[in-house]
């Protein structure tokens, strides 16, 4: 198991750094999106007329789902998560975001900070999500 690593089948991270990083027991998880492998994003469809229709419950549930992915490859799951960081770019989607959230962890989970940003990477990603983990190494 790498200490460090970009992740085959995710979206490739946007500059020069992994998607997660272990120090001892703890997974670090970079900050994650919706985006997919192939740089689409989830929960930002085009509707009728053009417009793009933007969705916090889609958006929060493919970013949790990936970070899921992202620990799996690093040999943890959620379960193992202590703390999450999350980034909206409207307050007005924390109620969506909290719902969402609350099918992947309860009152027992991981410590948690959402702050609003100005923005992020592309203008149609509503979320990012950072977390921390530990995990006891494998044979360890």
């Amino acid at each position: 198991m790498s200490d460090s690593a970009v992740i085959p089948g995710k979206a490739r991270p946007r500059g020069p750094f992994p998607h997660f990083r272990r120090a001892g027991e703890f997974i670090f998880v970079s900050g994650t999106s919706a985006r997919r492998a192939d740089d689409s994003i989830a929960g930002a469809e085009v509707g009728a007329g053009g417009a793009v229709l933007l969705d916090i419950r889609v958006q929060t549930r493919a970013v949790i789902e990936n970070v899921r992915d992202i620990l799996a490859a690093a040999g943890a799951s959620l379960a193992d998560v202590v703390e999450v960081s999350t980034f909206l770019v409207s307050m007005d989607d924390f109620r969506g975001y909290n719902e969402v959230y609350g099918e992947f962890f309860g009152y027992e989970g991981p410590a948690r900070t959402t702050v609003a940003v100005a923005e992020l990477p592309h203008p149609h990603l509503l979320i990012e999500i950072k977390a921390v983990a530990w995990r006891a190494r494998a044979g360890g």
